[in-house]
Order: C-alpha cells, then structure tokens, then sequence
C-alpha cells in the first residue's frame, strides 16, 4: 500500500457542530447534518403513525416508510464520513484529534427529580447535533484508513484547546469571544475559534 501522498505532512483536527471539523491548515468541512435536514418530515411521519391503529395495513406501510427515511439518513451520513476521513488521511501521514469521550458530551441533562438538569432543551440539541454528526463513526474511520494508508492518528487532551492562544499560551474564557472567533487577551491574537483549536492541538 502506497504513503499517504504528502508523508511528510502532520494536520490537526477540531470537531464542532457549526463545522463538521476545522484542521490546522485552516482547511474546513462543513457539517452534511443528515438528520437535521430532515428531522421534520421524520417527525411528521412519527406523528401520522402514532394516529394509525397499531398492526394494521396503513400502520406497517408507514413505518416501514420511516425505516427507509432512517436508513437513508444513515447512508448519506456513512457516505460524508467516508469521503471527509478518505481525503484527510491520503493527504496527511500523522493526524492528531481531540480525545473526545462522546459517551459522556451526549449524556442526558435532565439530571432527576431531585436534581432536575439545566439548560436541557439547548443541551439536548446540542446532543443531537453531535450523534448527527457521527463523530465516533469519524473517529473509527480516520484510524482504519490511516492505517491502511501507512500513516497514524494520534489522541491528544481536548481541555481549554479553544482558549489557548497558541502565540503566547494564554488560557482564558474571554479568549473565545463568540464560538467562532478566538481574540487573546494578553497578547491580541485573533482567529477563527475552530482554526485557533487545531493549532493548539499540534503544538501539544
């Protein structure tokens, strides 16, 4: 199996949801939302299943109709996947990517009764946004086909990657003006948030 075509190359990753990922050559990807392209016909057909009399001819007509809609979402989301993972790993030998434990960032926030959660509607669409995105699908795909390119993924900490300026080192929350614009404090910097991420992820 031939190298990656530029061996010598090392990019870095940041995930998001405004993009799909952002890499420390400033090179972008916008998000294919599969799902949220279609979320309101997916509803509007929950609903007319849920008037339908459960079993009958009309009922398994419709919900094999939403199988289908599932089931193209989930190709067209396989398929961006597959052509952004393919294209970073031929053109880049050592990639470095946030260690992100998605498991727990789409954990639910409606906490208990006790202890009811906060923010939970803007926490759920933010889950949604990121189990749409396929972000662990990526993550598998980016190892296998760096491995079979000749080429290697590495983990780095996620922590504060935002908010670091990677000209002086700065770790501040007013970094992060907007979710994309990053302007440090101490020395004046400024970037795009999700570019200023990748490049902080190199240097560690």
């Amino acid at each position: 199996m031939e190298p990656p075509e530029h061996a010598g190359d090392s990019v870095n990753i940041d995930m998001g949801c405004v993009r799909f990922c952002t890499l420390s050559d400033g090179t972008f990807f916008e998000p294919c939302g599969a799902l949220k392209k279609l979320l309101k016909k997916l509803a509007w057909m929950q609903r007319r299943l849920a008037r339908m009399q459960k079993f009958g001819k009309n009922w398994r007509k419709q919900k094999a109709a939403i199988a289908r809609l599932h089931q193209h979402i989930a190709n067209v989301r396989r398929d961006f996947i597959e052509k952004v993972s393919l294209e970073i790993c031929k053109n880049h030998a050592d990639i470095f990517r946030e260690d992100l434990k998605i498991k727990n960032m789409t954990a639910s926030a409606k906490g208990t009764v006790e202890e009811p959660g906060s923010r939970v509607a803007q926490k759920s669409g933010l889950n949604r946004s990121i189990l749409d995105q396929g972000w662990g699908m990526f993550f598998s795909k980016l190892d296998w086909k760096a491995l079979r390119l000749g080429g290697h993924v590495h983990k780095v900490p996620p922590r504060n990657t935002s908010r670091t300026c990677p000209i002086c080192g700065c770790v501040s929350k007013d970094n992060r003006k907007t979710q994309a614009s990053f302007e440090c404090v101490s020395c004046g910097h400024q970037g795009n948030a999700d570019v200023v991420a990748a490049i902080t992820l190199k240097e560690r």
